[in-house]
């Protein structure tokens, strides 16, 4: 999953960064709304999480940019302000949720998977797929019943796979679900390590990986 993190104060920025990290999520973490415009400008996001007071502006900018270009990205709201018409002025403006700091780092994360989830099609907790269930709460699949030994990595290429099940995933646009700008020097030969080994762990199920080149990747499962 890619995310953008809008959040000037550092020590919660960096916490929530190595909490999303951890799970194998990629993270944009910008610190000023013109960053967060200059990013949403060049990137699709499967969530934003912006901060509502910045040094430069408000994050409702960001919010009111996205939606005034049609963007469907989910949206979450971060803020010290605990007034209810804040909450609601910024539910009006298109955000999709809304968290008040301080908060718990498993409760955003909760929140944010919830809204991915909302804007695709798995609404359930879990994504079944052949015979593989995987949880992205916690990132861990099975096959057959049995725990696949993923790399968070590895859980997140599966993730995005999953998500477009069926269909032919470019690799550029798999590169940019599981890297962040961060990730220096990554490039689509990244794509390939990662699929190579994700394709050796899931031998012996009836899932697999099926290369169409110049194409992508595509996830299939046997009747």
């Amino acid at each position: 999953m890619r995310i953008l993190l809008l959040e000037d104060a550092v020590d919660v920025a960096e916490a929530i960064c190595t909490s999303f990290a951890r799970r194998g999520d990629a993270v944009d973490h910008v610190a000023t709304v013109a960053d967060a415009q200059a990013s949403v400008a060049v990137q699709d996001y499967d969530v934003a999480v912006l901060d509502i007071g910045l040094p430069d502006g408000d994050g409702t900018e960001v919010l009111r940019a996205l939606r005034d270009r049609k963007s469907a990205t989910p949206v979450l709201m971060l803020t010290a302000r605990t007034k209810v018409d804040d909450r609601v002025s910024a539910l009006d403006s298109g955000a999709d949720d809304y968290l008040v700091k301080p908060f718990d780092l498993r409760e955003l994360e909760a929140r944010v998977r919830a809204l991915s989830r909302r804007s695709g099609p798995d609404r359930s907790g879990t994504v079944s797929f052949g015979d593989i269930v995987f949880d992205p709460a916690s990132s861990t699949a099975t096959a057959h019943g049995e725990p696949l030994a993923l790399t968070r990595r590895e859980a997140s290429l599966l993730e995005v796979l999953l998500a477009n099940r069926g269909r032919v995933v470019a690799k550029d646009r798999i590169l940019e679900r599981m890297f962040s700008f961060d990730d220096d020097e990554v490039g689509l030969n990244a794509v390939e390590t990662y699929v190579g080994r994700l394709r050796r762990k899931l031998q012996g199920s009836r899932v697999s990986i099926r290369t169409l080149r110049g194409l992508g990747y595509q996830l299939v499962a046997d009747v």
